[in-house]
């Protein structure tokens, strides 16, 4: 007797409105994030910084505005499982577009300094919990095209960004992230709360929700914890050294040509929206995040090495280079829906906003060590040294993580 094949699972979910709007707000989330590094150098030239001095406050307003990361993705993360998603994603929303929109009237270094590490904490909490949010509420048979939906439209955010600059000056460019904000408040309004959440907080009274020193309870829980981090960095390796510095890497290789940073930027982001539409279905047909998230990498750190000892003499070369290197680290949002999956519904929003946070975070180790290495061996072989421990961490990390596809989510970590 021949066994009927199991139904196909329904996408209509994928369109239900807490999806597009968490697609929608990963894409201000994108904008409003990117949007300092695309208009670094425009902005601190104009207020009257030299070369040397432009690279040095570039590097210390970044480093600001990433320890505003770190800080606001454990503070949201232990809000949205204390208090739910829901809460979370408007204090998050109102903080970074009324701080975007204050940096475009500032005139001091230390000023916009302060303003990007409130953006950092106000932009940390929207994508993880949305993450979370899209995850508990799709089926566990199509969640992997959930998160692609979300991030395919949200990368798009970079692109955004570079064009508005490229038609505006950089103050508009801040008043246009943070208007963009503003307006995705009004759509939240009509967003429910997860199911799962509302129930966990039911039936769960006696459970620790929130808790960010439960993932360091133990020495197993430190080093999965650690572990989801370490995967995440080749992401902003790419993003924030080989695309940030990317005038200073260009210069080095002889390029006549000067390379916009900028530009760097919306190449990668546009390659990572690609990306991540790719990673969620693909990781449906092979039924693995590991594997998808594996090969992904392994294109990854080549383009990495093509683009800083491949012979590159050109600028489209390089912006070409970076559009490949975006799409094949293009496992952002799988990425992020494996960590949701890691963990119980009373530490969820804690682990999925924390750690993206986290792993924006180690962008500022990344460019002190960067900027310590660059005057005695040279920016190509710095970013080179950074590549070799980021990539070797991630891969690492990768194959001592548990695999996660199609996992209830119905549970508690006690």
């Amino acid at each position: 007797m021949q066994v009927a094949a199991p139904p196909r699972p329904s996408l209509r979910p994928l369109f239900a409105l807490p999806v597009i709007v968490s697609a929608l707000g990963f894409f201000v989330d994108v904008y409003d994030m990117l949007i300092f590094s695309i208009v670094r150098v425009p902005s601190l030239q104009s207020l009257g910084l030299s070369e040397a001095e432009v690279s040095r406050a570039g590097t210390f307003i970044l480093n600001c505005q990433q320890a505003g990361l770190v800080l606001g993705g454990i503070l949201w993360g232990v809000l949205g499982d204390r208090r739910g998603r829901m809460s979370v994603l408007f204090a998050s929303i109102l903080t970074y577009s009324l701080t975007n929109i204050a940096c475009g009237f500032i005139n001091d270094v230390n000023t916009y300094a302060f303003l990007r590490f409130l953006a950092g904490i106000g932009l940390s909490g929207e994508i993880g919990v949305a993450m979370v949010l899209v995850a508990e509420i799709l089926p566990k048979e199509i969640r992997g095209y959930g998160s692609a939906v979300v991030a395919g439209i949200g990368y798009f955010g970079a692109g955004a960004a570079y064009l508005t600059q490229e038609w505006f000056d950089w103050r508009t460019a801040f008043f246009v992230g943070g208007g963009m904000g503003l307006l995705l408040l009004l759509l939240r309004v009509s967003v429910f709360e997860s199911g799962l959440f509302s129930r966990m907080k039911a039936e769960h009274k006696h459970v620790s929700r929130g808790n960010f020193w439960q993932f360091f309870r133990s020495w197993p829980s430190t080093i999965k914890y650690l572990r989801c981090v370490t995967v995440g960095m080749p992401t902003w390796f790419i993003v924030g050294i080989l695309a940030t510095f990317a005038n200073e890497l260009g210069q080095a290789m002889g390029i006549a040509e000067g390379v916009k940073p900028g530009r760097c930027v919306m190449m990668i982001y546009v390659g990572l929206a690609g990306g991540d539409l790719l990673s969620g279905p693909l990781s449906q047909w092979l039924q693995s995040r590991i594997k998808t998230i594996t090969g992904l990498l392994i294109f990854s750190a080549l383009l990495s090495g093509v683009y800083l000892f491949g012979g590159i003499d050109t600028a489209e070369g390089i912006y070409t280079i970076c559009g490949l290197a975006g799409f094949c680290t293009g496992y952002i949002a799988m990425y992020l829906t494996m960590v949701a999956e890691l963990y119980g519904t009373n530490l969820r929003a804690t682990a999925t906003t924390s750690v993206p946070s986290v792993v924006r975070g180690t962008l500022i180790p990344m460019t002190l060590l960067f900027q310590f290495l660059k005057p005695s061996v040279g920016a190509l072989i710095a970013a080179g040294i950074l590549g070799v421990v980021v990539y070797g961490l991630a891969f690492w990390s990768l194959s001592r993580l548990e695999e996660t596809f199609g996992k209830d989510l119905d549970f508690v970590d006690e």
